[in-house]
């Protein structure tokens, strides 16, 4: 799903709420989610995950096209944990999808190679 996409599903769902008003909320939370992770904050939505930043060590990188060693410099990346009712959730439409589709490929005689 992309921003434009949630944006469209927001004023959808609230129609009380005109399109400009849900792209304002939407671009006020990711604004205020950015500022705080800048910040070295850690953000918490309970059921659905944590935000938090990770620490990654400076090291030796190389140059795809010349080929020469380059020093990658020490950074910090967003990292995501699902929380567990969102694990949950995913795992649960998965596990539905998965047995649609061995169950549609079976039907037609056909198998994927990962059963075989």
């Amino acid at each position: 799903m992309t921003k434009s996409e949630l944006i469209a599903l927001l004023a959808d769902r609230f129609p009380q709420l005109a399109l400009r008003d849900a792209d304002y909320a939407v671009k006020t939370i990711l604004d205020a989610m950015t500022q705080s992770l800048g910040n070295g904050q850690r953000i918490e939505i309970r059921g659905f995950g944590s935000f938090s930043l990770s620490r990654r060590a400076s090291r030796v990188g190389r140059n795809p096209k010349s080929g020469e060693q380059v020093m990658v410099p020490a950074k910090f990346v967003p990292h995501f944990k699902p929380g567990k009712g969102l694990r949950e959730q995913v795992d649960a439409a998965a596990a539905g999808n998965a047995e649609s589709t061995d169950q549609a490929s079976v039907a037609g005689g056909q198998r994927h190679a990962l059963l075989d």
